[in-house]
């Protein structure tokens, strides 16, 4: 079967931690033909299918050449076996018009995971709106009034953009309320901007936990995303310590009642963030932590993924 996989530049993956790759040699293994391509090489002219320039490639077990391009053509995205939509944030207008693109693709009888509606549907830092049962208190406002009055209820509080990753952009204030005013003007642009506030959690000290979701299925180990010195931010792109630990029971419960109802809706892989008891973000773009968890547990979570994946597809045609 050939994979398509939507993804940023190959030359810029480092083999030893990412994700797609993990997916890649665990479909290779399998006999699947690799293709790839980046979200400006998808085209569609009226008349003919979204179509995208693609390089099939082969692993060469070198960490450095990691791999080697047997050919370059252009492909219709339907007559492949699988499209995966596995380009990095920010989810920005481009991103947006490639999910347009891919649903064009769908609409034409590819299959594409994570399904581009519910990409779109579910902006990571909002999605976690929608189980108001699981999340600490926050709040989604562009008004600085609303932010002090929540700061001067909970007193220690996290503010972040809504368009953020890998924890740019993200601030602490305590109960001093040390330039909360100035933090509110950078973040909501004067009031042209949305941003989240939430009650800071101590238990971020034992890690951001990444939960990942397969198929509704939660794998049983969670990497724990530490702070390290003074940051109060766990995420691994600012130098937090990735701990594989087994899941807790509350984010066993977390995963349970999210998996079905988000899986149902085309998200095959999902990456549930928890800080202590609360559920902080839901990651559908491009969610990772694959290697670690592998590494540390020997649970292998790509092949969990493809076994979904080739799962999905089976069904799609039963």
């Amino acid at each position: 079967m050939q994979l398509t996989f939507v993804a940023d530049p190959l030359e810029s993956f480092k083999t030893y931690k990412d994700s797609t790759f993990a997916m890649m040699r665990e479909a290779a293994s399998r006999g699947h033909t690799l293709l790839a391509c980046e979200p400006q090489q998808l085209r569609w002219q009226r008349g003919g299918p979204v179509q995208a320039q693609v390089r099939e490639i082969t692993l060469t077990g070198d960490a450095d050449d990691w791999f080697k391009v047997q050919d370059t053509r252009t492909v219709a995205l339907h007559e492949t076996g699988a499209v995966l939509m596995r380009k990095d944030p920010p989810f920005d207008s481009e991103y947006f018009y490639a999910t347009h693109l891919l649903g064009q693709a769908e609409r034409e009888g590819a299959r594409v995971f994570n399904k581009p509606s519910a990409l779109r549907d579910h902006p990571e830092k909002l999605a976690i709106l929608e189980f108001p049962q699981f999340i600490g208190p926050t709040l989604v406002t562009r008004e600085e009034a609303d932010v002090k009055a929540f700061h001067a209820e909970h007193h220690d509080i996290i503010l972040k953009p809504l368009d953020g990753m890998g924890g740019m952009g993200i601030f602490r204030v305590g109960p001093d309320g040390l330039n909360l005013g100035s933090i509110v003007e950078t973040l909501n642009r004067g009031g042209t901007q949305t941003l989240m506030v939430q009650k800071y959690l101590p238990e971020i000290a034992q890690g951001d936990k990444r939960v990942l979701v397969i198929g509704g299925q939660a794998v049983p180990f969670s990497l724990a995303r530490i702070p390290q010195g003074s940051e109060i931010r766990g995420n691994l792109a600012v130098g937090g310590k990735g701990v594989a630990q087994p899941l807790t029971e509350r984010e066993r419960e977390i995963a349970k009642a999210l998996g079905p109802v988000l899986t149902a809706r085309g998200l095959l892989l999902v990456g549930l963030d928890v800080i202590g008891s609360c559920l902080t973000e839901i990651n559908v773009t491009s969610p990772t932590c694959f290697a670690e968890i592998t590494q540390q547990t020997g649970f292998d979570v790509a092949k969990m993924f493809i076994d979904a994946l080739e799962a999905a597809l089976r069904g799609s045609t039963s």
